[in-house]
């Protein structure tokens, strides 16, 4: 039979404990577990000697249960995962609070405090967050492909792609006709980074780009961060016209 490393739970390491007529329990057992690994030692110095004396068994199949019983604790031990030996039910996982979008700022334009509450909406609702990308990645095909074809690093591709999707999402929110697909000309034409875009809008993106400068690990070259910057604000402007029903 194939040895597997399997550790069935408290109540069988317990019993298989008991019939190796060892005065530990498996609480024990992980105790001195915790304490062998956190020393650095392995398996193979700690198993043997676990128990004043070697374990015996009535059969080698109970050996071999006990014995893959032992080494599977130690592999949840060594990897770090959280071992459960107490008895009864598992405590309630914690509800997680229900974030509600922020209301319309329909037919005006979008403050400071609706571009916050929005920004949240978008961390804490995963669903509500998967429902508008998908809607974004449906319906900007323009846009998408606009990125696409820029020669952007992974890293500015990435940061432009984020914020555009973050834009869309806050408007899509904040305007409830819903957003048009953007046509390819109001990213090309002349002038399209001047058209005029809502401050809060336009702040968001400078913060957002401002920290992609400053990231500790993948930070944008000054050059990478200007073609991004443009790309952002030739979109912003483009998505800010694509209101329906505007």
């Amino acid at each position: 039979m194939e040895f597997v490393h399997h550790f069935e739970g408290a109540p069988v390491l317990d019993e298989l404990l008991a019939l190796a007529g060892t005065s530990h329990d498996s609480l024990t057992v992980l105790a001195h577990m915790r304490q062998a690994h956190a020393e650095g030692r392995s398996s193979q110095d700690v198993v043997p000697h676990l128990f004043d004396r070697e374990p015996r068994f009535g059969s080698p199949e109970l050996a071999r249960r006990f014995f893959q019983n032992l080494l599977g604790l130690w592999d949840l031990v060594a990897e770090g995962k959280p071992v459960r030996l107490e008895e009864g039910p598992r405590p309630p996982r914690p509800k997680k609070e229900k974030v509600d979008p922020p209301a319309p700022f329909a037919p005006g334009e979008p403050d400071t405090a609706f571009v916050e509450a929005a920004w949240r909406y978008l961390e804490d609702d995963d669903k509500g967050r998967t429902r508008l990308h998908d809607v974004f990645e449906n319906r900007q095909d323009a846009l998408l492909g606009e990125l696409d074809a820029a020669g952007l690093t992974d890293e500015g591709y990435a940061v432009a792609r984020h914020l555009l999707f973050e834009l869309h999402a806050m408007l899509e929110l904040g305007w409830p006709q819903g957003m048009a697909s953007v046509p390819p000309e109001a990213l090309r034409g002349p002038g399209t980074e001047a058209s005029p875009v809502p401050t809060a809008l336009t702040a968001y993106a400078d913060e957002a780009l401002f920290e992609a400068e400053q990231d500790e690990e993948h930070p944008l070259t000054p050059e990478e961060l200007t073609r991004v910057r443009s790309l952002v604000k030739r979109g912003t402007a483009a998505l800010w016209g694509a209101r329906k029903g505007k």
